[in-house]
């Protein structure tokens, strides 16, 4: 992935109902999800969801598929996968970066 490519995906992201759409895809997985589906489950209207759908494809964050009469959407788990690795490429210049848990302190 490359930075213009990292940007077009998280301008995608962020925007609420994108984030909640793209989310319940990566909840569905492989078998992914009907339009249908998604536009009960987010509680929003058909058009709405088409036109964030289409801004996360663009983005290539979602996959369409036509089966029979339907059309599959599906989280593209590549791109998901090549966001975080790009975002973490040089994460702490090697070092761990686990932060320690703060230690509880007593009264």
């Amino acid at each position: 992935m490359n930075e213009a490519q990292a940007v077009d995906a998280l301008a995608a992201l962020a925007h609420p109902l994108r984030l909640r759409i793209f989310r319940a895809l990566v909840v569905a997985g492989p078998q992914g999800l009907t339009p249908g589906v998604m536009s009960q489950a987010l509680e929003t209207a058909n058009t709405t969801l088409s036109f964030h759908l289409k801004e996360l494809s663009r983005a290539g964050l979602v996959t369409q598929e036509r089966s029979s009469r339907h059309l599959i959407y599906r989280a593209s788990f590549e791109q998901m996968d090549g966001l975080m690795a790009y975002l973490t490429e040089n994460c702490c210049q090697g070092a761990d970066c686990a932060v320690a848990p703060a230690k509880a302190s007593c009264c």
